[in-house]
């Protein structure tokens, strides 16, 4: 059966309301955060022509504006679509001209509505879909990683997508702002995960998931910029009148001005 066009993501989403609120989202990000980074090993593989379902962990609420800045700048010729539980978009309304669509979580009922509604979205070669892969938040450190289990049903409505993995951390590393880190991990079509049980399916995913996140942690511990392919970056040190007066003294001394509070971490090449 067709979803209503009021309920059917792929005809409410509108390109200019996408670009509106990258550009949005852009500017909350930077405010709050010092920067998103991809591992550099971590960039996504990822064949055209094909739809794409990119499975997250949870860590937290900034998961979502993170899918749609990634969405933007790594795969610009794709259009992103996002679940998100439909009490909590009821409030947030705009985000449906984003791709965002509602699920009733916890019941059958809700089950089926979504995996109708992934079925259209997944049917365009050029659709993404992008979903945290535990359906609750969970911690970066959590092991075995939920894997909650509409997401072993994809590849059955979809068997000509790849999936993706995604690991997402937000550590505190030297400065006042903490720093969004992501990472894929290698793709899996849909074929191989479809000669699996379900079960076996979701075992499947969690170790592709869990072995991002293993190898984005290390690079969180390690705290090297250079490591990492930064996307945005915010405005380093305190700013305002005491960010003024560092530069000042710096001028004064004829020294370098260097704002960053950890001055002896590296920097990004």
């Amino acid at each position: 059966m067709s979803a209503k066009r009021g309920d059917d993501p792929v005809a409410l989403r509108d390109e200019r309301f996408v670009r509106f609120f990258d550009r949005a989202f852009s500017r909350f990000f930077a405010r709050r955060m010092r920067a998103l980074r991809v591992a550099r090993w971590g960039m996504p593989e990822a064949p055209e022509g094909v739809p794409l379902v990119i499975f997250a962990n949870h860590p937290s609420w900034w998961d979502g504006v993170s899918f749609l800045l990634l969405a933007r700048r790594l795969f610009p010729g794709r259009q992103g679509f996002v679940p998100m539980d439909a009490a909590a978009l009821a409030r947030y309304g705009f985000m449906r001209r984003i791709g965002v669509f509602g699920i009733e979580r916890n019941s059958a009922r809700g089950a089926a509505a979504f995996l109708r509604t992934a079925r259209t979205v997944l049917a365009h070669p050029s659709h993404m879909l992008w979903m945290n892969a535990p359906g609750r938040f969970s911690d970066a450190r959590e092991r075995p990683v939920p894997i909650a289990p509409g997401l072993s049903h994809l590849p059955e409505i979809a068997p000509g997508a790849v999936f993706l993995p995604l690991a997402l951390e937000y550590p505190f590393w030297g400065e006042r702002a903490a720093e969004a880190l992501a990472a894929f991990g290698p793709p899996i079509p849909a074929s191989e995960l479809l000669a699996l049980d379900r079960a076996a399916r979701a075992e499947r995913m969690r170790a592709a998931l869990e072995a991002a996140m293993d190898r984005l942690a290390e690079d969180a511990i390690g705290r090297d910029p250079a490591r990492f392919r930064a996307l945005t970056e915010a405005q380093e040190g305190m700013g305002g009148i005491y960010g003024l007066w560092q530069r000042l003294r710096a001028r004064l001394r004829g020294e370098a001005f260097d704002p960053r509070h950890d001055t002896d971490a590296p920097r990004e090449s």
